[in-house]
């Protein structure tokens, strides 16, 4: 499991410390820092990245939305990006905004609304509408990840470290190789968002991930799971069992 990983293209030191500090101290991870568009462009390819926050002007240049235009052109390796400028230029407004940015911030940068742009980037990104704006829906789901909401950061899980999920009361429990998360959503509906080849329902409290299944014992109604982890298997759904290629 891995924080959210951020990506920072700023040519003033002070700023790009500031802000590093920021999403350090609320729980993400600064993938690099870039000062130019050469330096953006190699990190952004080396490095694991999740959002991009991009400074308009790098050196008095807008190679900023230089960048942002240039990660466009390759759909399969965007990543959702924020801007951050002092410019109050009209024309470079306007070609910022046709590169789709996220959200457009200006400097002076206020921590919380860059808190709440990652937010937004995360959950627009992911075609996840109003996940972060009540209080029963904490959590974004895209093809590989979750986006978990802790406070004021947001916890990348890979899906597949999770082991099972079990239901309890209104939460659900994420249960990872590493550690437990607790969210609130129904089991009905984080099912729906999840690959059904890979995450199956064993009862009405427990999904697993089938590639975690160690042993199924039916006559005890039991799936053993890697860690020493166990879920109960139901007789509703012991058509799990039809998921595995068998030998007799």
């Amino acid at each position: 499991m891995d924080n959210v990983s951020i990506l920072i293209i700023e040519d003033t030191v002070a700023q790009s410390d500031k802000l590093s500090k920021l999403l350090e101290d609320n729980n993400y991870t600064v993938a690099g820092v870039a000062r130019n568009f050469q330096e953006a462009l190699s990190l952004f390819y080396k490095v694991k990245v999740d959002i991009v926050i991009i400074d308009i002007f790098l050196n008095g240049v807008p190679e900023g939305i230089t960048f942002a235009e240039t990660i466009n052109t390759v759909p399969e390796a965007s990543k959702p990006f924020v801007f951050l400028t002092s410019s109050t230029d009209r024309q470079i407004f306007e070609r910022a905004k046709l590169t789709k940015p996220y959200s457009f911030l200006l400097k002076p940068f206020n921590e919380l609304e860059v808190l709440y742009a990652i937010e937004m980037a995360i959950e627009k990104f992911y075609d996840q509408n109003d996940v972060f704006f009540t209080e029963e829906e904490d959590t974004v789901i895209s093809n590989d990840n979750l986006f978990i909401k802790k406070g004021k950061s947001l916890k990348k899980v890979q899906l597949s470290d999770i082991i099972y999920i079990g239901v309890e009361e209104k939460y659900c429990n994420i249960i990872t190789e590493k550690e437990k998360f607790v969210i609130l959503i129904s089991l009905t509906k984080i099912l729906k968002l999840l690959d059904e080849n890979v995450f199956c329902r064993t009862h009405r409290n427990y999904i697993v991930n089938i590639d975690k299944v160690v042993e199924i014992v039916p006559s005890d109604n039991l799936i053993l799971l890697q860690g020493k982890h166990h879920v109960t298997l139901s007789e509703r759904y012991k058509q799990i069992i039809k998921k595995f290629r068998t030998l007799k």
